[in-house]
C-alpha cells in the first residue's frame, strides 16, 4: 500500500523552500533529494535528483552547536537562547542518526556534556536553570534543582545505544531508563514515545520486548492512543495537552521495525496513516499539533514536523496490507 506520492513530496518541498530553515532544507535534500519539483497538482515523475549532501546537512546542524559540544540557539523551537539544554536533543538525535553521525569526537563531547548535567543516577533533566532567563513555553517548567526524567533521557540514549556508541556516562543512563520504564504505571504519550525510543535501541532485546508488551497494554488501557481519528472521544487527552493533541499509532511506532508496531493492527495503523497523509495543508506543510505559544515557534516547528510526516509515510509505504 502506497502512502506517499510524488505530488505530496513536491508540495512539501515547495513549503520547505518557502518557509524552512536552512537545517530543514538541508535535511529534506539529504533524505529526499533536490530537483525541480513538478508544477502543483501535475503529478508524474520528478526531475533528476541530486545526490544526498551529508556534509551540507551536518554543517547546517553544526551551526547550532555550543562551545561545550551540546546544542542551542533554537534548534528545538521550544527551547530558546544560547545555553544548551537536554530537551534540544530531541531534535538533534534523529538528524545525527539519519546522517550516520553518532560516532566520533563530536558525540564524545556531547556525552561529556550530558555526563556533566546528569543526576546521580545517570538521567538528565529536560532543561537547566539557565532556561528561565530566555523565552520558553509555560509547560517547560524548570524546578530547582532540575529533575532528571525518562523525557528526555530515553530520546537521547536510545539512538546512542542503537548506534553502538560507548561512553562512561552511558551505562548509568541506560540503567536509569531501564528502571524508569519498569516503574511506569500512569504515563502520557510523550513519555511513552521516549520509552519506545529507548526500547528500540537498547541491546537487551528480550527485556525490551517484555517491557514493550507491558507498555503497549498501558497505552491501550489508559486510552493514550487515538485508534480512530473519526472518534476522538474514544481517546483521553493527557493533562496539560492542547485541544486535539491526540497521538495516533504511528506516533508511537514511526516505522514498521519499532517494537510499538506490535501494539496495533494493520487496520488501526491504516486509519492513522490516512489521517496523517490527509493532514498536509494547502501550503504543503503539516500542522503544529501542540499549543502554539509563539508565532515564531510555529513557523520554525512546522518544517521539521513536515519532514517527520514524510519519514513516517515513507517508512510504511508498501508495509501494510489491505485498502488505504
Amino acid at each position: 500500500m502506497e502512502w506517499i506520492t510524488n505530488d505530496m513530496i513536491d508540495r512539501a518541498e515547495r513549503f520547505l523552500w518557502a518557509s524552512g530553515r536552512v537545517l530543514e532544507q538541508r535535511r529534506f535534500a539529504y533524505l529526499f533529494g533536490t530537483g525541480k519539483p513538478a508544477a502543483p497538482g501535475a503529478g508524474g515523475e520528478r526531475t533528476a535528483r541530486a545526490e544526498p549532501d551529508r556534509a551540507g546537512l551536518l554543517a547546517a546542524l553544526a551551526g547550532y552547536r555550543t562551545p561545550d559540544g551540546a546544542y542551542a540557539y533554537g534548534l528545538e523551537p521550544d527551547v530558546r537562547g544560547p545555553e544548551p539544554h537536554p530537551a534540544t536533543l530531541r531534535t538533534t538525535m534523529p538528524i545525527l542518526a539519519e546522517a550516520d553521525a553518532l560516532h566520533g569526537p563530536n558525540t564524545a563531547r556531547l556525552c561529556d556534556w550530558l555526563a556533566g548535567v546528569a543526576g546521580d543516577a545517570g538521567g538528565v533533566p529536560p532543561a537547566l536553570p539557565g532556561l528561565r532567563d530566555y523565552p520558553h513555553p509555560p509547560w517547560l517548567i524548570v524546578p530547582d534543582p532540575p529533575v532528571p526524567g525518562l523525557i528526555p533521557t530515553g530520546w537521547i540514549v536510545g539512538p546512542l545505544l542503537h548506534a553502538g556508541v560507548e561512553h562512561p556516562w552511558l551505562p548509568a543512563a541506560t540503567e536509569f531508563c531501564r528502571t524508569a520504564i519498569e516503574q511506569l504505571q500512569t504515563t502520557h504519550p510523550y513519555e511513552v514515545e521516549a520509552a519506545v525510543t529507548f526500547l528500540d535501541g537498547v541491546p537487551d532485546r528480550r527485556w525490551a520486548r517484555t517491557q514493550a508488551r507491558r507498555l503497549g497494554e498501558l497505552v491501550r488501557e489508559q486510552r493514550l492512543v487515538l485508534l480512530d481519528p473519526a472518534h476522538p472521544e474514544q481517546a483521553r487527552l493527557a493533562p496539560g495537552y492542547a485541544v486535539g493533541e491526540y497521538h495516533l499509532p504511528h506516533d508511537f511506532a514511526p516505522h514498521p521495525g519499532s517494537l510499538a508496531r506490535e501494539w496495533f493492527t494493520d487496520a488501526e495503523l491504516r486509519r492513522g496513516l490516512r489521517a496523517l497523509a490527509t493532514a498536509q495543508e494547502e501550503d504543503g506543510g503539516w500542522p503544529l499539533r501542540w499549543a502554539e505559544w509563539s508565532p515564531t515557534v510555529r513557523a520554525e516547528a512546522r518544517p521539521a514536523i513536515t519532514i517527520d510526516a514524510l519519514n513516517v509515510l515513507s517508512a510504511y509505504d508498501g508495509a501494510l496490507s489491505g485498502e488505504a
